[in-house]
């Protein structure tokens, strides 16, 4: 595996070819619109959780196979993987799309409005495409038509990676980027370059936003589970409350952010998601379990963050005479998405070009996170990630639904804008003339 060092200094090194004109792009991208605009809605109406996106999994693979990309599908369960080589010798880029919906109930009124259900939990649940992964689909579908018609002139090779599991796998399950990179991902195809995008609500449609160095947080999932013993709710001295204990847990390690790391140098986050315990009301239970998640952007914090949430889980539960039960972290993690600051100043400049300079922002540190950074590590390849917008005009993206929110809205303009930001930046770095 080459070192991102070694990446870092073949980037540096690619020829400074003429790079494709704005003009072009666009011209390239508006006959694939109505498809794009298809694609999506036919997506958002038949959303899929994560590993189970089998449907769309099946629509992917066919368009690419239709297309003449040289398919390879199961990957991750049910990633999909499309590669096509150009006609004339140059770099290699990945192109990483995110595939699979979430538990959400959708509350928007359109006429491709989700109506579909999963199981999710041991729950049976509505299924949105709340965060966008629908638009991501789409225009990277938009993007292999494109790329296609100019295999002959086209420099170097495309891999586009259509990632299920983004959200997270289901409880026991692999899944997203770290098993795709596992399954052997870049065994055949080792990039140069790996580009990802994301549609956003605290955007304005018409724009784009990309930062250099950490853009996203990383990300880790706990589980506390604290043992008590069972008393009557009327006589609570003849057992130990695990939900009083594991309330002073709650509110004890609000200070690990507060108190215990330097937030003068990065911000972080520790958040408690669910907090279970009980059947009865008169019933002291033996058991009571929390669940959360810590944020970081500086791996030094993160690794303290963690430490001291295990320090204040055992000692607050030793001294009510309780016992627990931590995994800290649960499952994978993800890293601080770190777009490579060479890699971020080629980007933004094609961006720029595609967009004009005005539409090109450079967005506040998000604490949300993200697996795309498992790419960059898992090629050794530098990466960038970039921010498409997509509140309609007139509405404050401040106060505009989130994604993940059921009311989560895509003006569908931002489908142009962000396939024609993610051909002008593929085309530019390839060196396509």
């Amino acid at each position: 595996m080459r070192s991102t060092l070694m990446a870092a200094t073949l980037l540096l090194m690619l020829p400074a070819l003429k790079d494709a004109n704005a003009s072009d792009v666009v011209q390239l991208t508006q006959p694939e619109l109505p498809q794009i605009t298809a694609w999506r809605r036919d997506l958002h109406a038949h959303p899929e959780l994560s590993n189970r996106e089998t449907r769309t999994a099946a629509l992917i693979a066919e368009q690419l196979k239709r297309l003449g990309y040289e398919v390879r599908s199961g990957i991750a369960h049910n990633g999909v993987v499309g590669v096509l080589k150009g006609g004339k010798p140059g770099p290699k880029l990945a192109i990483r799309a995110d595939i699979d919906a979430l538990p959400v109930t959708e509350q928007v009124d359109l006429p491709f409005a989700s109506k579909a259900q999963g199981e999710y939990l041991g729950k049976t649940v509505g299924v949105m495409h709340a965060c966008g992964h629908d638009a991501h689909t789409a225009m990277t579908l938009g993007l292999a038509e494109i790329l296609v018609k100019m295999r002959a002139e086209l420099p170097g090779e495309v891999m586009l990676i259509f990632q299920p599991a983004e959200e997270g796998p289901p409880a026991g399950e692999e899944g997203g980027a770290p098993m795709m990179v596992r399954e052997g991902l870049f065994k055949d195809f080792k990039p140069d370059a790996v580009f990802g995008m994301h549609v956003v609500s605290f955007l304005p449609v018409g724009s784009v936003g990309v930062r250099a160095g950490g853009e996203m947080a990383s990300s880790d999932t706990f589980r506390i589970v604290v043992h008590g013993r069972q008393s009557h709710g009327a006589t609570p001295w003849k057992g130990i409350d695990p939900i009083v204990t594991a309330a002073q847990i709650v509110t004890s390690a609000q200070a690990i952010v507060s108190r215990q790391l330097d937030i003068n140098s990065n911000p972080a986050v520790v958040t408690f998601g669910i907090f279970s315990g009980g059947q009865r009301f008169n019933i002291v239970p033996d058991t009571a379990e929390l669940q959360g998640t810590v944020r970081a952007f500086d791996e030094p914090m993160r690794k303290q963050a963690l430490a001291s949430l295990k320090n204040f889980a055992e000692h607050v539960a030793a001294a009510n005479g309780a016992t627990v039960e931590t995994q800290i972290p649960l499952g994978e993690s993800n890293p601080v998405n770190l777009n490579d600051p060479a890699l971020t100043e080629r980007v933004r400049s094609s961006l720029e070009k595609a967009l004009g300079k005005n539409h090109v922002l450079e967005p506040k540190r998000w604490m949300a996170s993200e697996d795309f950074p498992h790419y960059a590590i898992g090629s050794g390849a530098p990466s960038v990630y970039f921010f498409v917008g997509v509140t309609p005009s007139g509405t404050d993206p401040e106060r505009a639904p989130s994604n993940h929110s059921p009311k989560f809205f895509l003006d569908e303009g931002a489908l142009a804008i962000g396939t024609e930001a993610m051909l002008q930046a593929s085309l530019d770095f390839l060196g396509y003339q």
